[in-house]
């Protein structure tokens, strides 16, 4: 049912590339030699492109992981085991199997790939994965989670949060979404409103030196290093030639399924060799940075604070702000140094406005417990806070299908984490607004230097914070629209000494 209805919008979405773009690519051209012919014509800028569906994002994964030459380098924090995570893990493996390298990084906290599936793919001889500071997930058994949370708690909180898809070196995806299902409208309980940038050329060339940072890092471990133990701190698992080669099969097997891939979709991407020729007229060359953590964020070892590479560039992002700052985060939980840096601007008259998640929409009350003990606060200080409805009207927009479980749509959440300054620059990224991305995780991103692609991010957000698709926390209450037990969950966890976690 959920892939009958994408297919549609896929296809529908591929045609409109096609039937605009056929005539921009020469008789013998491929799509990847127009690509390079586009790089090469705007040798040190960056070309630009927002994916602001997931749709848009899907397809462009698809359709990049079917027509890497050489290489793909992946790094993400959560990939799901659910449908779209297991047909990206196909995609690759597909890809390995005609000669293409293929690097994984994955954050070990949230990860559910059976052990056996894990390492199976581990051991293709193009595939290789590692895990980013293994402590809690991959080869631990449950007595050595408990040693590492007794022992270092602030290393089993330090996380890897990037989100990073680079292909053969000159083109790459960066941005929110993580691979499972809830990030590309997939999912039946909830839905992310999310946002990332396709990014061809210069920057891509430090989101590659980025990837290799993390590649050689003590903390990314090979998979295979993590399963060879022996005793009650390490697990040892092995996989047999014919484990592996049935690991392959049901994999491509379900890939095959109607029922997980529909046939049509598969030949709308076949079918994409044009779109890349439209896309690229409505793509911003341009000046864009790329921001990142280094592996472990900062020197800290005993506390929960240090800051980070990506917390300094976007405070300094924000000082230079004249006129306003228009910010997206899921989370708004800030810290005294970050409450700090948007007094020192609101006193200077430059508007603040923050659209993030209410009590309705958020996935995470922990977070939102830290951002409703402060909101009367920040409102008082003058910022403009705009809480997401959980059946806003641009849903229909911006999520052409709404899978419903028992007749009821999936809650609109919102995952984007954008910053736009003064209407001339934007922050598209992992960077949430709270102190674990300030301290704790790894984040990335990208600042592009465009007033055109600017405007128009910041349009996207206005709109979002319309009526229709936010609630005002000043005047609105929307605290009210959950149920009793809901409020008293999130005063629960506003007791608790949490803040420096979320």
């Amino acid at each position: 049912m959920m892939i009958r209805i994408v297919k549609f919008i896929l296809a529908a979405w591929i045609a409109i590339f096609v039937a605009g773009a056929s005539i921009a690519l020469a008789a013998n051209d491929t799509p990847r030699d127009f690509i390079d012919a586009r790089i090469a014509a705007n040798a040190g800028k960056s070309g630009v492109y927002v994916l602001d569906t997931g749709a848009e994002a899907l397809l462009a994964r698809a359709w990049l992981a079917d027509n890497a030459r050489k290489s793909i380098d992946v790094q993400y924090f959560i990939w799901s085991t659910d449908n779209i995570g297991i047909l990206a893990a196909e995609a690759l493996l597909r890809a390995a199997d005609r000669g293409v390298r293929v690097r994984v990084i994955v954050d070990d906290l949230l990860i559910d790939a059976p052990d056996k599936s894990l390492l199976a793919l581990a051991l293709h001889p193009n595939i290789d994965i590692r895990i980013y500071n293994p402590r809690v997930s991959v080869g631990v058994p449950l007595q050595k989670r408990l040693m590492n949370l007794l022992t270092n708690f602030r290393g089993v909180n330090q996380r890897m949060h990037d989100k990073t898809v680079v292909v053969d070196g000159n083109i790459a995806i960066t941005g929110g979404r993580n691979m499972a299902a809830e990030y590309f409208d997939y999912n039946h309980e909830y839905n992310f409103r999310d946002r990332e940038i396709l990014l061809l050329g210069e920057a891509v060339k430090s989101i590659q030196t980025s990837f290799e940072g993390f590649w050689n890092s003590k903390l990314s471990v090979k998979v295979e290093d993590l399963y060879n133990g022996w005793g009650l701190m390490q697990k040892n698992v092995r996989v047999e030639d014919k484990e592996i080669r049935q690991v392959y099969r049901e994999l491509h097997d379900y890939a095959k399924s109607p029922e997980n891939f529909a046939p049509e979709v598969r030949a709308a991407i076949q079918d994409v060799p044009a779109a890349f020729a439209l896309l690229s007229r409505q793509m911003i060359w341009d000046k864009v940075e790329f921001i990142s953590d280094r592996p472990g964020k900062n020197d800290n070892t005993l506390f929960l604070d240090g800051g980070g590479r990506t917390t300094l560039a976007l405070a300094k992002l924000v000082l230079s702000a004249k006129k306003r700052v228009v910010i997206q985060s899921p989370y708004l939980v800030m810290s005294d140094e970050a409450i700090d840096v948007f007094r020192q601007i609101i006193a200077r008259g430059v508007t603040v406005r923050v659209n993030t998640n209410s009590l309705a929409s958020t996935d995470n009350l922990q977070a939102f417990s830290g951002y409703r003990n402060q909101r009367d606060r920040l409102l008082k200080m003058g910022l403009q806070l705009y809480e997401v409805k959980p059946a806003p009207e641009v849903q229909n927009k911006l999520m052409k299908r709404l899978p419903a479980a028992n007749g009821k749509p999936p809650i609109f959440s919102l995952h984007a984490k954008t910053m736009v300054i003064d209407g001339q620059i934007v922050y598209i990224g992992t960077f949430n607004f709270d102190p674990r991305s300030e301290n704790l995780n790894t984040e990335v991103g990208a600042i592009i230097h465009n007033t055109s692609l600017s405007r128009a991010v910041e349009a996207a957000i206005e709109t979002d914070m319309a009526p229709g698709n936010s609630w005002n926390a000043a005047t609105d209450n929307p605290d009210q629209y959950v149920s009793f037990t809901k409020r008293s969950k999130v005063r629960l966890y506003q007791l608790l000494p949490i803040k420096p976690l979320l």
